[in-house]
């Protein structure tokens, strides 16, 4: 197949996977995504950046898996914690260019591709920054905090603390739905607004998003 229409179709392919996640991609936006993978393939031959390699897993597990979050995304303040190499952070901010994404990392590598990959792509809504997010406490709270498997919920709810303020949601990509006992040592802060089953296209793996909003907020 040409290499110009095997683009289009891999693009054709996308745009249906994320209509069946329920998201409105515009085709300059899939291009975006799928250049996005052509780098991050490109820098993790030198800099193992991510363990998933195959093309079309990759478009699973790192672009539709991000994109499943975006029904809950809320504000203009978003923080992606435990970023990586921009998951789900990067795509989010593809898709949403009106709101203002920071992704943070402690691993400099990866902190270094965001960077990267925010300025191929021409994102002008991207601050990548390196650092523990427990260590972090800026003065005007995020709107909303996003983790993709970075911690049990209770320990993301400690180390994200500092981002907080009263109307925060908190989104937690995670596996298996948490259990009864695991939401039960949540801070008692915190609870929980929704969990939703995700069935990302292609994806025999069990995936949920958790949303949680502090106690006294009301439910979103």
């Amino acid at each position: 197949m040409p290499r110009e229409l095997a683009a289009d179709v891999e693009v054709e392919h996308l745009l249906a996977a994320a209509r069946d996640l329920g998201v409105a991609l515009a085709r300059e936006q899939a291009t975006r995504l799928l250049r996005l993978l052509d780098e991050l393939s490109r820098w993790n031959r030198a800099y193992n950046l991510t363990a998933i390699t195959e093309r079309a897993a990759m478009v699973r597990a790192h672009l539709l898996d991000s994109l499943s979050a975006a029904p809950d995304v809320t504000g203009a303040r978003i923080a992606d914690v435990g970023t990586g190499a921009g998951f789900p952070g990067l795509p989010l901010a593809v898709l949403y260019p009106q709101r203002a994404f920071t992704l943070i990392d402690s691993v400099a590598k990866k902190i270094r591709f965001v960077t990267h990959a925010a300025r191929v792509l021409e994102l002008t809504n991207i601050l990548a920054l390196q650092a523990r997010v427990e260590a972090l406490s800026p003065e005007c709270p995020f709107d909303t905090v996003i983790a993709r498997a970075l911690a049990p919920l209770p320990g993301l709810l400690r180390n994200v603390q500092g981002l907080t303020g009263p109307a925060t949601r908190v989104i937690a990509l995670v596996g298996r739905a948490p259990s009864e006992e695991l939401l039960a040592q949540l801070p008692p802060q915190w609870r929980v607004d929704g969990v939703r089953a995700v069935n990302i296209p292609g994806l025999a793996a069990e995936r949920h998003i958790v949303r949680l909003i502090p106690a006294r907020a009301r439910a979103l």
